[in-house]
């Protein structure tokens, strides 16, 4: 058997090889195990000759692979150069034909190549044309349009300037049947002119009639303002070094009564439509349907869509009839191909905001992708390339002396997938005062929008400020350790201001406040006084359509200050206390997501137990806290998710960071699997619950959930 497959293989080879026979020496000598002689040396082939056999040479090895690939160019070139010295050296027989072969297989190998833009198989039968540049570099057909027709002409491999590039014809040409007749008049078609798209996008949908001001004579609700102390007393001829004051702000209730209950919005939708995208593509349109459906009429919306390069698909349009069709026809129309390129995706969502000729009174950018950059891949950091990004997104990035002037679009992200760039994504929505969510799989993405869109559509206080004030000589504010939330101390300690920004109808935050209480001074020499007051809050904020200015004055938080504590006295306070451990916690798992960056897992697991056992032992957990069961399904997942390296890549550090994300803003976001509803009895699977839920974004949510049980045609 092996004798006859090493006769097929010589014949092959042979017959291969066949077209660089020469004359037939005199005397040659056949055995196979023998040099080739002959009586003669061989003629050096003259340039015409060598001309000729390089041609026959290449004509004979132009190799198509199964996967319909070309191999030619230089290193083509160069193959071919040693087979020529192959077959003018003194080879035995066997040894050239082992030669040619193993030339052959690289040939082989050479073939099996892969578009540089998508990163996807070049390969045959699956539905995708091939171009070959001008220098010979092979890219899908589409993947290559979609990257020159922004006037890109340069090849992503070598960077060459490219004199022809490819021409995407329209897709509607008329389908003309064939007649009887060999002379029937087929009517010539005119392609539509290529649309370019604009430079400027001050083309946005006027904003709907300006309410009048009878419609906005009803003063906007109030926020309200509510205060707890760390324990009741302190007594009177002790200090405390560090007292802990909770102030809770809640915003209002939606009033649907009212015509402009809430702020309009403009809203601009980022979408990752590279080849990654394309099996996720039913349920991406799908999601972007849904937050189409559920915007108002004040509400606009545009759509930007990018894979290598940006593209406006939709300008400002409110949402109402004819602004939802072309909305819904616009994402019915979008196709996945192509690389990732995040950075232009948000420079054109910018400047839609930026160059709206009418304002809605909100403004945002949603960011949906499921891979990295693949533009910045050259970078030496990672994050380097995010510095390209405008500084209206990315203020850290303003030089200018104007830059705190600058408004700022809060980014919403969303990563996907075990492959999206989950550190830019954090990065990038907390640097503009969004969330990152980490959308552990695609069938939740739909839940995921319903969320973040149920807060949008819900903002009834602006521009929310907390106020804080020292009460009484010798109290002094020490720290206020409020997550992303800008804070100021100022005047000695005596005076602090906490930047809420825009609040959610019935959304909730709390900031605690530490203070030093002096020992209760002595009253005309004889007694000490029997109360201490500590601070005066307050808060202030406009309307969400009028914005008119609101003071809303709160209560002045004192303590007693008796001789001696009785065991009441000493009770602590669970609103205190279960803030103390989510900012505990929050501070734990910050620090142990640096110790797995840093490769120390075993660390990290170590640090993540001990803030576990820490937590049980707390007053609000062995309360039955719904918050502190929050945070022990926290530290659990967590430590789960940090179990390996691999884990910790696959999907580890975006649940980490996203989690990080909803607790520095006290703000809702998705991670992982689940958008389950936690139950008003606190009965639901921790596992399922998120934080800082609002009823609007329940709300949302449960449309989504009954809207995808619901059959489809």
């Amino acid at each position: 058997m092996a004798s006859s497959a090493w006769r097929k293989l010589k014949k092959s080879l042979k017959s291969k090889l066949s077209f660089l026979s020469t004359p037939t020496p005199t005397n040659p000598t056949t055995d196979d195990n023998a040099r080739i002689t002959t009586a003669t040396p061989p003629p050096v082939p003259t340039s015409s000759s060598s001309s000729s056999f390089s041609a026959r040479l290449s004509r004979s090895f132009s190799l198509h692979s199964s996967s319909g690939v070309r191999v030619e160019g230089p290193v083509q070139k160069k193959i071919f150069f040693v087979m020529r010295l192959i077959w003018w050296s003194k080879l035995k027989v066997v040894e050239m034909y082992l030669c040619f072969a193993i030339i052959l297989l690289l040939l082989l190998l050479l073939s099996q190549k892969k578009c540089a833009i998508c990163l996807r198989s070049l390969r045959k039968g699956q539905g995708q044309a091939i171009f070959y540049a001008e220098c010979s570099h092979p890219f899908h057909f589409n993947c290559i349009a979609d990257s020159t027709k922004h006037g890109n002409l340069k090849c992503p491999i070598c960077r060459s300037k490219w004199k022809d590039v490819p021409f995407q014809a329209p897709r509607n040409v008329p389908n003309f049947q064939r007649t009887g007749s060999v002379h029937a008049h087929v009517p010539p078609y005119n392609a539509p002119p290529v649309q370019i798209e604009a430079e400027h996008f001050s083309d946005d949908e006027v904003l709907s009639d300006v309410p009048s001001d009878e419609s906005l004579s009803s003063r906007p609700q109030a926020i309200t303002v509510k205060t707890f102390t760390e324990y009741p007393a302190v007594s009177a001829s002790e200090s405390f070094s560090k007292f802990g004051v909770l102030a809770r702000v809640r915003a209002p209730p939606l009033d649907n009564t009212l015509p402009h209950h809430r702020a309009p919005i403009d809203v601009v939708t980022v979408l990752d439509v590279s080849g990654s995208m394309a099996s996720k593509l039913i349920l991406l349109k799908r999601a972007v349907n849904f937050i189409i459906q559920n915007l108002g009429p004040s509400d606009r919306l545009s759509i930007v869509t990018f894979s290598s390069s940006a593209r406006r698909m939709l300008p400002l349009r409110r949402m109402s009839g004819s602004g939802r069709e072309d909305a819904t026809s616009v994402v019915d129309s979008i196709s996945a191909i192509g690389g990732t390129n995040i950075v232009a995706g948000l420079k054109k969502g910018v400047q839609v905001l930026e160059e709206r000729r009418q304002h809605n009174s909100v403004a945002t950018i949603i960011l949906l992708s499921d891979g990295c950059d693949t533009q910045s891949h050259n970078a030496q950091n990672r994050l380097e390339y995010l510095k390209s990004l405008p500084a209206s997104i990315f203020p850290s990035n303003n030089t200018s002396r104007e830059g705190s002037k600058q408004p700022t679009f809060p980014v919403y992200t969303f990563g996907f997938g075990s492959d999206h760039d989950s550190s830019a994504m954090h990065a990038i929505s907390e640097a503009s005062h969004g969330t990152f969510s980490f959308i552990e799989s695609i069938n939740i993405l739909q839940d995921a929008f319903a969320r973040c869109i149920g807060g949008l559509v819900s903002i009834v206080a602006r521009h929310v400020q907390l106020k804080v004030k020292s009460a009484s000589p010798g109290v002094q504010i020490l720290s206020i350790p409020s997550g992303r939330h800008k804070n100021k101390i100022f005047d000695q300690g005596h005076q602090a201001v906490i930047d809420i920004g825009d609040m959610y109808a019935e959304e909730e935050k709390e900031f605690l406040v530490f203070l030093s209480i002096p020992v209760s001074p002595v009253v005309d020499g004889e007694e000490r006084l029997a109360n201490t007051s500590l601070v005066d809050v307050s808060c202030f904020h406009k309307g969400s359509v009028s914005m008119d200015t609101v003071q809303v004055e709160g209560e002045r938080v004192q303590i007693r200050r008796p001789p001696t504590l009785s065991p009441t006295d000493q009770v602590l306070c669970l609103e205190v206390d279960r803030q103390r451990n989510r900012l505990l916690v929050t501070e734990t798992i910050a620090k142990t997501q640096r110790m797995a960056e840093m490769g120390d897992l075993k660390g990290a697991q170590a640090l993540l137990a001990k803030q576990l056992s820490t937590l049980l032992t707390t007053a609000s957990s062995r309360a039955g806290d719904d918050l502190c069961n929050q945070l022990e399904a926290e530290l659990k997942e967590t430590r789960e998710r940090m179990e390996t390296r691999e884990l910790y890549e696959r999907s580890g550090r975006a649940y980490v960071l996203s989690g990080m994300s909803s607790h520095s803003w006290q703000r809702a976001a998705t991670r992982g699997h689940y958008t389950a509803i936690s139950s008003e009895g606190g009965n639901s699977d921790t596992r399922t619950t998120t934080s800082y839920e609002t009823p609007s974004m329940t709300s949302m949510v449960l449309k989504s959930q009954i809207l995808n049980l619901a059959p489809r045609e």
